[in-house]
């Protein structure tokens, strides 16, 4: 199943940045002689030297004028104050509009002969250079090709799904909802039936928790089981089975196979009050913000600062 891409975590793109320099030599950049080099930070955190660049041309007067836009927008009740509901759902919001905006730029580019209809044709020659086409019954004998058979018929499956006018291909809104299957309704059920296929495997319509951990066995010799297995199991105990049955019910379900952006959401909101909020009474002042300007900045709230160069945030009417 393809998951709604998400904004990177600052974690990741760390490690994408580290990867593309080097590690000593990003350890180097980044603590130059033990000291922290913040706009290494943002270099990373804007995608690079040319993004970093072009945010340090914003003279200090433009850069608070669209703050401040900003902040007015996420401030909902506009009492002069962001809360964490503010924050977060403003930072959902932003997940979802980058998202739908990356739809609409591959929608371009798989959309061959521009007559604004991606067809499942157009899709294979866009992700593989050729159109390919297996036969739904019959199995392949190599592990890696059925594998790949076995995706590529769900992606089928779906991009059927999603033609809900049985069309010669997917318009851009229903090229949407294959790419982003969790942002629609109508796709909703698709989502689940897809993962009980996956996951299901006695087929009653649940998924147990040793379904949940899928193809994992104790070493017999073993007095414990490993780290990531006591990680998994206590999420699904108190993340995903909300009515505490020892199983996962369609609707349990969902929340474990789509993208929690609530929850990521919620968890960058907490931390900007924990970090910014200078009197205690967890909420943020424009004043705060601004007194810790560069936080805000590197942060979800703002897509790390991308905000400040969109015209979409920081334009009087949202």
């Amino acid at each position: 199943m393809r998951l709604g891409p998400r904004p990177a975590a600052l974690g990741l793109l760390l490690l994408l940045y580290v990867a593309a320099v080097g590690a000593s030599n990003a350890e180097e950049l980044h603590y130059p002689q033990g000291e922290h080099r913040a706009d290494y930070d943002r270099e990373a955190l804007l995608g690079g030297q040319d993004e970093a660049d072009v945010y340090v041309k914003l003279n200090l007067e433009e850069q608070h004028k669209r703050l401040k836009s900003i902040i007015k927008k996420i401030d909902l009740d506009s009492d002069g104050f962001l809360t964490e509901n503010e924050l977060s759902s403003w930072i959902q919001m932003s997940f979802k509009h980058y998202a739908m905006q990356e739809a609409k730029q591959q929608f371009v580019e798989y959309d061959k002969n521009s007559d604004d209809v991606v067809t499942w044709d157009e899709y294979n020659i866009q992700m593989y250079d050729r159109v390919i086409d297996f036969d739904e019954d019959t199995a392949l004998d190599d592990v890696e090709e059925e594998s790949f058979r076995q995706l590529h018929l769900k992606d089928k499956k779906r991009f059927e799904k999603a033609n809900q006018d049985s069309g010669p291909g997917l318009n851009l809104e229903e090229f949407i909802a294959f790419e982003h299957p969790e942002e629609v309704d109508y796709m909703t059920e698709f989502v689940i039936q897809e993962a009980l296929e996956e996951h299901d495997k006695d087929g009653d319509g649940f998924v147990s928790l040793e379904e949940f951990l899928g193809d994992y066995r104790r070493d017999p010799t073993a007095t414990e089981d490993p780290e990531w297995i006591l990680v998994e199991k206590d999420r699904f105990v108190n993340d995903y089975d909300k009515d505490n049955d020892g199983r996962l019910d369609p609707q349990e379900l969902l929340s474990w196979v789509v993208p929690n952006n609530q929850g990521i959401a919620q968890e960058e909101a907490m931390h900007l009050i924990d970090e910014m909020d200078l009197n205690g009474d967890r909420k943020l002042s424009e004043a705060e913000i601004l007194e810790n300007e560069d936080l805000f900045l590197t942060s979800e709230a703002t897509d790390y600062g991308r905000q400040l160069h969109e015209e979409y945030f920081y334009h009087d009417e949202l």
